[in-house]
């Protein structure tokens, strides 16, 4: 998909270090990592195990702070934030999909949208309105009343998908989000994602499933903490415009 040139910058990594102090070993998890995630992209970060994958993660979702260097999210740099500034960073501009749903079970499919418009004291007729849309958009419309066990897991990862986008966060950040699925459901998932790109939507993927990744427009290749490359997916024929 193209996309104007002149786009606002939504997450930045500004020579971003990680290091872990282990006894007496310093580990680099990042070792001056620079990227930038512009409005209406679609990422996937792949690397293999150790290759700071899960640190970038932790960072890009607001959940773990460089050691030095900047984390920018709008435009802003969060790196310095205080544990609730971060809360409320997490909360407002970031929509998280986890390979484990995260739902609550008690709660309806309605319930569980509302929740987190809940935690900032808006719930009423206007997120109840919302929830309703984004379950339509995502093909639950006629589940609302249904409980996350009620449903199969690629309805259940449809509805964090939903919940997710009830913040209008600046980006979504997907955690190996089709990891508990089979083939058939993890390509109706990635068929959503393709859906919400008209919509402007971003879209972070971290990933080891090279078919996950090459449905993005790019994939940022991850070894021993720095970025290895950049692969345009477009170019090498494997990104995904659509699907059938």
């Amino acid at each position: 998909m193209s996309q104007p040139a002149d786009r606002p910058i939504i997450a930045e990594f500004v020579d971003v270090h990680r290091h872990y102090v282990m006894g007496k070993n310093v580990v680099k998890a990042l070792n001056g990592v620079s990227m930038q995630v512009k409005k209406g992209d679609y990422l996937a970060i792949m690397g293999r195990s150790g290759s700071g994958k899960s640190t970038m993660l932790n960072i890009l979702g607001a959940l773990d702070r460089p050691t030095t260097g900047e984390y920018r999210v709008g435009g802003r740099d969060v790196s310095g934030l205080d544990d609730n500034a971060l809360s409320d960073v997490r909360g407002r501009e970031i929509g998280f999909i986890f390979q484990s749903f995260n739902l609550i079970p008690q709660l309806t499919v309605l319930e569980n949208l509302e929740v987190p418009l809940f935690y900032q004291g808006r719930v009423g007729k206007e997120s109840r309105a919302k929830a309703e849309y984004l379950a339509e958009r995502v093909g639950l419309g006629k589940r609302l009343e249904h409980r996350p066990l009620e449903l199969s897991g690629g309805q259940q990862q449809r509805v964090a998908i939903a919940r997710a986008l009830m913040n209008d966060p600046l980006f979504l950040l997907a955690d190996e989000a089709t990891g508990n699925l089979d083939s058939n459901t993890e390509q109706e998932i990635l068929n959503l994602f393709d859906d919400l790109r008209p919509d402007g939507v971003t879209i972070v993927v971290v990933t080891h499933n090279p078919k996950v990744a090459e449905r993005a427009d790019h994939t940022l290749w991850l070894k021993d903490g720095q970025v290895e490359k950049l692969v345009d997916n477009r170019l090498a024929g494997t990104a995904h415009g659509g699907h059938p």
